[in-house]
């Protein structure tokens, strides 16, 4: 029998006030839940997930900022995508990449994929010291059903990868990484379109990209997709 998650039962905990990573003199707090030990962490996380919440290996969070409501979740509106020529041009450049889903299983391969990416884009973030075994917790230890998404070249080299879950009638890129060497081919931009490309074989309405915050560099990129909806006090909505 299935065992199906009470929302009246969850716990919810603050995290400190820490330095925040997307705009400067301002500090970040989190609410967050665990999902250790519920043998309906895909429920839950599915439930939060559409609520608003994202994915951070055993943990579902969203921003409990006092002073800011800058992040904002963002899906893709799957149906209603249809791509520009920036968009045309990269799917073009990399029509020679072949994509599988895998079931969660940590390589080498990958994680040395990752740590070239952290050592070059994110070297003073909170993951710049991951060793393979805390990238094989990330995967294999999850309470959720996970996939991870390989992208190779043509010669078989794994250049771009993405920790994905599935959802009910949506993916959410968790976390995704790629070759930096390849700066040309825009990987980071054709595993977002290549996600929407999956939705689209699954039947899905939605891709979940996380958080985007208006005014932040790292986070520009996601507002490109459209169209797209942002979470707000209304629920979900087209921006203006």
């Amino acid at each position: 029998m299935t065992r199906h998650f009470d929302p009246n039962s969850l716990q919810f905990y603050i995290t400190m006030p820490a330095p925040c990573p997307y705009l400067p003199d301002q500090m970040e707090r989190k609410a967050y839940t665990p999902l250790d030990g519920l043998s309906a962490g895909s429920q839950l996380s599915d439930f939060l997930t559409h609520s608003g919440f994202r994915r951070s290996q055993n943990v579902l969070y969203r921003p409990a900022c006092e002073t800011c409501q800058a992040c904002r979740s963002l899906r893709i509106k799957i149906n209603e995508f249809t791509p520009q020529k920036s968009f045309k041009r990269i799917l073009k450049t990399n029509e020679n990449i072949s994509r599988t889903v895998c079931e969660p299983y940590a390589t080498k391969e990958q994680f040395e994929l990752l740590a070239r990416y952290l050592s070059t884009r994110h070297k003073d973030g909170g993951m710049s010291d991951m060793d393979f075994g805390r990238y094989e917790m990330m995967v294999e230890d999850c309470a959720v059903h996970t996939q991870v998404f390989e992208y190779r070249n043509p010669q078989g080299r794994l250049i771009a990868c993405s920790i994905t879950d599935p959802l009910i009638g949506a993916l959410s890129m968790v976390y995704s990484f790629f070759d930096v060497d390849m700066a040309k081919a825009s990987l980071g931009t054709y595993m977002v379109l290549d996600h929407i490309k999956r939705c689209r074989e699954l039947g899905f309405a939605y891709l979940y990209l996380g958080y985007w915050v208006k005014g932040s560099p790292k986070m520009a990129y996601k507002a490109r997709f459209h169209p797209h909806e942002i979470l707000g006090q209304n629920g979900w909505e087209m921006p203006e």
